[in-house]
C-alpha cells in the first residue's frame, strides 16, 4: 500500500487557521461569531476575572493563566523534545483576586505564550513526528476546552 502524504503548506494552513479561530478570529470552523479567547476576555473585568467559577473552582483568571502555562510548556517540549513533570495544579491552588492591571497582564502573557506557538509553527521546516504534531492539536484542543469552561462561567456572571 502506497503512503500518501499532506501537503505542508496545506497543514500549516489548517494549524494557524485554528488557531486563528481558537484566539483571535472566528473563521466557522468550530465558534459562534465573536467567542474566540481574545474576544472574549475583552468582555471580562478584574473582578469578574476574580470570582471563582460556581463559587467552589478556580477563578477566570486562573483559568486564562493555566492556558498561558500550557502553551508555554507545550511549545517549550516541542522545541526542546524535553517532555518534563509539571505541577498543573499550582495555578488551581492560587484563588486571589487580580486587580485591574494583573487582568490585563494575564492577557498580555497569554497573548505571547499564542505568538510562540505560531512561531514555533512557522520556525518547523518538517512535521515528522505524531508527539510533534499531536501537540499542536493538543493546544488547539485545550485552548478550545478551556474557552468552553471561561464562556460558560461568563453564563453565571452575566446572566
Amino acid at each position: 500500500m502506497m503512503s500518501v502524504q499532506i501537503q505542508t503548506d496545506y497543514f500549516i494552513g489548517a494549524l494557524y487557521g485554528l488557531l486563528d479561530e481558537t484566539f483571535d478570529n472566528v473563521h466557522g470552523y468550530y465558534l459562534d461569531k465573536g467567542t474566540s479567547m481574545f474576544e472574549t476576555l475583552a468582555t471580562i473585568s478584574a473582578a469578574e476575572a476574580s470570582v471563582p467559577v460556581g463559587g467552589k473552582c478556580a477563578t477566570l483568571a486562573a483559568q486564562v493563566k493555566h492556558v498561558a502555562f500550557y502553551l508555554d510548556v507545550l511549545e517549550n517540549a516541542l522545541r526542546t523534545q524535553k517532555y518534563e513533570r509539571q505541577d498543573w495544579g499550582k495555578i488551581w491552588r492560587d484563588t486571589s483576586a487580580v486587580t485591574p492591571e494583573e487582568w490585563d497582564a494575564l492577557k498580555a502573557e497569554l497573548r505571547e505564550s499564542y505568538n510562540r506557538v505560531k512561531t514555533y509553527i512557522g520556525d518547523t521546516t518538517e512535521w515528522s513526528g505524531e508527539r510533534q504534531i499531536g501537540g499542536i492539536m493538543a493546544i488547539i484542543a485545550h485552548t478550545a476546552y478551556h474557552l468552553g469552561e471561561i464562556r460558560q462561567a461568563l453564563c453565571s456572571l452575566k446572566p
